[in-house]
């Protein structure tokens, strides 16, 4: 049987949202109620927002030509993300909701405003940072809990109930954000390999990430903060996440109370051994306070998933140049995203969740997504509350809509590729790279980097190009293609062998596309349209479906893993 508010998903009959589970998180426990809230405004008019544009991408060309940028998100999951969704390669499986293409920014041609905008004027717009006053603090944290606009305040309760930023992005040679008396905010920035596509600069924008584990991981066991403590919790975190070894920087065992490199005596331990093997009676702990409360049940560790508490932020920014025209990190933020993991689900849970979904899908090809969640406390999936804040019209960061939270929510816990919801802590850079990768992208771009292999050796970036044919899902991107490709859509092999040296060769836009992408954006803004969509188009792409028949095969025979 379909349940009502699973199969309206997020608007019930007169466009109302609905919300399943939301006040639950508010106690704390985003598990514990099934209940429907009536929220009437802001309607949302997209009820499938949480698709992509890119899963309208047109695949096959007229002369017959077929690309699969569908393979990177669309996959078997590794267990515990039990979600295998490669179908999807194959066929536009879409609920009837769907099938007319709702992002019809797409459609529009921004050559004229484009033109209308100065490369000067641009530059000084993406080099006025919008998250920081003068004195470095975060200017949402001062509006959110001192002039809380009434139409911010979903629930009327005169205070803001989500995320308040307060990460300072001041970098120390770690990646350890400190705050103004010097101390620590707990956040962390890491370098990693960007998703393939639309997560490239080349394609739209830059961007960072940075990670937070909660107070106890930052403790020792007498209660105290303790970065050796925390940087071995980092580091542990990362090895169940990513099941493998991590190097470390000499480490005191018996200062931590762990063997580390599981050789038996506590000594000086340059790895950390991924050992997680509870079936035949092998098994991890955290370092410090968390281990003292791991060993108490109150907090839990397996392999594929984040311990709770764990928070990530993400920044989407516009594209600078420095002063040789090369690309970097823009101050401006179009975006700043927040994820924070609010409750513990087991593997057998999480398969629960997976395979009543895929049930309910099969039973009625046309049901929704159910999100529960709105945009002031978030939105919920798979024990993770996400929240967003984009640019308004002159360019300051507010929350998002309801509908705008919504687009987040249909990658993050909705296809095969992620790690327990997300995206890049388990493609971080490795040892081996600048500062061990902890850094943050202001201190070191992306140019200079190998590009990414995957476990068989190959290249990801090179196979993503070899089989989408292009470096975008939407093959727009004319100058990746002029320069990655022959006059017969060949790959150029001077190309591919310098991109395996250097992903900057490919990930990287020139200065005229930079500013280009740059205005593009811009004009999206000032229009406040996102929810026709994001991406920086100035013309419109011709590989776009503006509708479709419900599991219209793609023209991929053969799914790509």
């Amino acid at each position: 049987m379909t349940h009502l508010g699973d199969r309206i998903g997020l608007v019930g009959l007169a466009g109302v949202f609905v919300l399943a589970g939301a006040l639950a998180w508010i106690g704390g426990d985003s598990r514990a109620d099934e209940s429907v809230v009536d929220l009437s405004d802001p309607r949302i008019g997209n009820l499938t927002a949480y698709i992509s544009a890119q899963c309208y991408t047109r695949t096959e060309d007229d002369s017959g030509r077929v690309s699969n940028p569908c393979f990177t998100c669309h996959t078997r999951g590794r267990i515990p993300t039990y979600l295998d969704d490669h179908d999807l390669q194959l066929s536009y499986s879409l609920p009837g909701d769907a099938l007319a293409n709702p992002w019809t920014n797409l459609q529009v041609d921004r050559s004229a405003r484009v033109a209308a905008i100065g490369d000067a004027a641009i530059l000084d717009y993406v080099r006025t940072d919008n998250y920081r006053d003068a004195q470095g603090r975060p200017i949402l944290a001062e509006t959110l809990t001192r002039d809380l606009p009434d139409t911010w305040d979903l629930d009327g309760n005169g205070q803001w109930d989500g995320y308040v930023p307060d990460a300072y992005f001041d970098f120390d040679e770690a990646g350890f954000d400190r705050t103004p008396d010097g101390g620590y905010s707990g956040w962390r920035a890491f370098g990693y390999h960007p998703f393939p596509g639309t997560f490239w600069p080349t394609n739209g924008s830059t961007d960072d990430v940075l990670i937070r584990l909660p107070a106890v991981f930052q403790r020792n066991a007498d209660g105290r903060f303790d970065l050796s403590i925390y940087r071995v919790n980092l580091a542990i975190v990362e090895s169940l996440v990513r099941r493998r070894d991590v190097r470390l920087d000499p480490v005191d065992e018996i200062a931590v109370g762990l063997d580390l490199d599981d050789d038996g005596i506590l000594g000086e331990a340059t790895r950390l051994v991924f050992d997680w093997a509870p079936l035949e009676g092998r098994s991890m702990s955290y370092a410090g306070q968390a281990g003292a409360l791991q060993s108490k049940g109150e907090l839990h560790l397996a392999a594929g998933l984040f311990p709770e508490g764990t928070e990530f932020l993400h920044s989407v920014r516009y594209i600078d140049l420095d002063e040789a025209g090369a690309v970097r990190l823009a101050a401006r933020m179009k975006e700043l995203r927040y994820a924070r993991k609010n409750a513990w689900y087991s593997y057998a849970e999480l398969k629960g969740i997976n395979d009543r979904e895929g049930a309910e899908r099969a039973l009625d090809p046309d049901i929704l997504k159910s999100v529960p969640g709105d945009f002031e406390r978030g939105m919920f999936t798979q024990g993770w509350v996400y929240q967003g804040f984009i640019e308004d019209g002159q360019g300051s960061l507010r929350p998002q809509s309801q509908e705008e939270t919504l687009f987040c929510m249909g990658c993050h816990g909705g296809i095969g590729a992620t790690t327990d919801t997300i995206f890049s802590f388990p493609r971080r850079l490795g040892y081996e790279t600048y500062r061990h990768g902890w850094f943050h992208w202001s201190q070191h771009g992306l140019a200079g980097i190998p590009e990414p292999r995957l476990e068989d050796g190959s290249y990801e970036y090179s196979r993503y190009l070899e089989i989408n044919g292009a470096g975008d899902e939407f093959r727009a991107n004319t100058e990746v293609m002029e320069r990655f490709f022959d006059a017969d859509g060949n790959l150029l092999p001077e190309r591919i062998q310098a991109l395996h040296e250097d992903m900057g060769t490919l990930l990287l836009p020139s200065a005229e596309r930079a500013l280009t992408l740059d205005k593009a954006y811009r004009v999206i803004v000032e229009e406040q349209s996102f929810i026709r969509g994001r991406d920086a188009t100035v013309e419109p792409p011709l590989n776009v479906h503006e509708s479709l028949i419900q599991n219209q095969a793609t023209g991929v025979e053969e799914p790509s893993f």
